[in-house]
């Protein structure tokens, strides 16, 4: 897996006999690029980075060499020329969080200066091993970059050289690359809050100023010259800074307790600011008093869904939820007055045939917790190489299943093994399981004790009933001996992992999956999608 093969780069040792190759053309194969990189010759292995999922060019790659002579010489010959009609922009590997002193920062750059010219600018200093405008979305220059040489001292002379120098009628800024870390150890601005409204400049000034120099002090005030109750105060010395950060959170002056910090970027500020709402979220990932009903039946409304819920206690809002076309979704929520309310509704519900379908009925769960949730259930089964051991059996897409349970062919289960045909609205071909009985057959599985027990076609009724009377070790075995089939047909090369994945699922839940093609289709694209970012070795350049 693409994976996996870029993990044998990462293995190289550090001594620049790996390239990478980024900016290339998406039409780039592998093989092409292979046959580019013979112009120069003696490389050992060529590997074009792909999409886990569909196999498509990430846009870069690596070429490896027996020795770094040889990737010199390649780099000097190939890098900045043409690949199907891109430049592309050739760099030694080295892995990601190394740094040197010779890695500089540039900023202040025109907007004309490519890859290319920044690299011209900058090669009279030394040999350079890698070089980098950053550019958005578009493909426009941010106005900075980055510049690797392989000696500090070629390093050192360029900074000597073309630091505060006018280029293009701007000002270089080239300094020595730092850590967003060491940058943030490294800060001379302070900013106090939760001060008295009678606290002034010359107070901050004088508290401030017992622990060094300092080159401006301002509270911030309104349009009236009222205090805002927080300010600034600059240092002339990091070090100073710090201690009084160190020093003064915490502590108390006029009756307030001062918070004291290095001061921050407003976009800084309002990303930290997200980050904590979304872990006050986590922490309380369940609206108690909220719940959320799955698998209704197409003729109940919201109406008819507040008259089946409100024995339960008050209800404050009550919808199912529908399409542009009025259509039902299938789900919908119902919102108590108390906690109480709401649990005794999930005891009650849950699992109680309602129409032609057995609801499915839990607390409702914030977005961003179910993601996470999602997350952690489907990271314990990546592959076994980057996994930590699960605390239960569950299905591989290397053949290892749970204990007595053999995983069912797609014959065994002909009613949904339908070829792919063309829906009659469009041209596209239908999803196989988009054609699926829908009651589609249980057949054989596989119990603890080794019987097997045949089904003609019960229905999904019965299949629930099946699993209220089996033991609870063969439960989760009767609904794989049912899901594997029909993941295998969406999902063929990953459907033991995929299967494993779901049944970690809660039972009501993996049922209604049985019964919803579409909503199979969806989960099932959620683990593969999953699956698909598991790839750590993107954008390290």
């Amino acid at each position: 897996m693409p994976a996996m093969e870029a993990k044998v780069v990462l293995e190289l040792p550090q001594d620049f006999s790996a390239l990478y190759v980024g900016d290339l053309d998406s039409s780039v194969t592998e093989e092409e690029l292979r046959r580019f990189f013979n112009q120069a010759g003696g490389f050992v292995s060529v590997k074009l980075c792909t999409d886990l999922l569909n196999q498509q060019s990430l846009g870069y790659g690596y070429v490896n060499y027996a020795n770094p002579d040889d990737a010199e010489k390649a780099m000097d010959a190939l890098n900045f020329t043409h690949l199907n009609g891109k430049c592309i922009r050739i760099a030694f590997f080295r892995r990601p969080g190394t740094q040197t002193e010779a890695n500089l920062f540039v900023k202040n750059l025109d907007q004309t200066i490519n890859h290319k010219g920044l690299h011209e600018i900058f090669s009279p200093y030394g040999k350079i091993m890698s070089c980098k405008v950053e550019t958005d979305s578009n493909g426009q220059s941010k106005g900075y970059g980055y510049v690797q040489y392989k000696h500090e001292e070629s390093a050192a002379t360029a900074i000597q050289h073309l630091h505060s120098e006018l280029l293009l009628g701007k000002e270089l800024h080239v300094v020595p690359y730092r850590s967003k870390q060491e940058r943030e150890a490294k800060f001379t601005n302070v900013f106090v809050k939760n001060i008295s409204a009678a606290t002034t400049e010359e107070d901050l000034m004088s508290i401030f100023g017992e622990f060094g120099s300092t080159t401006s002090v301002v509270v911030m005030r309104d349009e009236e010259g009222s205090s805002k109750c927080f300010g600034f105060v600059n240092f002339e010395n990091a070090a100073d800074a710090a201690r009084s950060v160190d020093e003064l959170n915490g502590r108390e002056f006029n009756g307030k307790e001062w918070f004291v910090g290095r001061a921050k970027k407003k976009v800084e500020r309002e990303k930290e600011i997200k980050l904590e709402r979304e872990r006050i979220a986590l922490e309380s990932p369940l609206d108690v008093n909220n719940v959320y009903i799955k698998n209704i039946d197409d003729d109940i409304d919201s109406d008819k869904l507040n008259e089946l819920f409100s024995p339960f206690g008050t209800i404050t809002s009550c919808k199912v939820m529908t399409d542009k076309r009025g259509i039902s979704r299938g789900y919908g929520f119902v919102a108590y007055s108390t906690g109480e309310a709401a649990a005794r509704a999930i005891s009650e519900m849950n699992g109680k045939m309602i129409g032609r379908k057995p609801f499915y009925v839990r607390t409702a769960e914030r977005k961003e917790a179910r993601r996470q949730r999602l997350q952690s259930i489907f990271s314990n089964h990546m592959h076994p190489a980057m996994m930590v051991p699960p605390q239960r059996p569950f299905f591989y897409g290397n053949g290892v299943y749970p204990q007595g349970f053999v995983p069912p062919q797609a014959p065994m289960v002909p009613n949904f093994m339908h070829p792919m045909v063309q829906h009659p609205s469009t041209s596209q071909p239908a999803h196989p399981l988009m054609h699926m009985h829908p009651q589609m057959p249980l057949r054989g599985f596989r119990s603890s004790n080794g019987t097997i027990s045949q089904g003609a076609t019960p229905t999904q009724n019965t299949l629930a009933s099946a699993l209220v009377n089996a033991p609870p070790h063969d439960q989760k075995n009767m609904l794989g001996a049912y899901l594997y089939p029909l993941v295998q047909v969406l999902e063929p090369v990953m459907a033991g992992r995929v299967t494993g994945m779901l049944l970690e699922m809660d039972q009501t839940e993996v049922l209604h999956l049985l019964e919803s093609p579409q909503s199979l289709v969806t989960k099932v694209m959620e683990a593969v999608n999953v699956l698909a970012n598991a790839s750590q070795y993107r954008n390290w350049f």
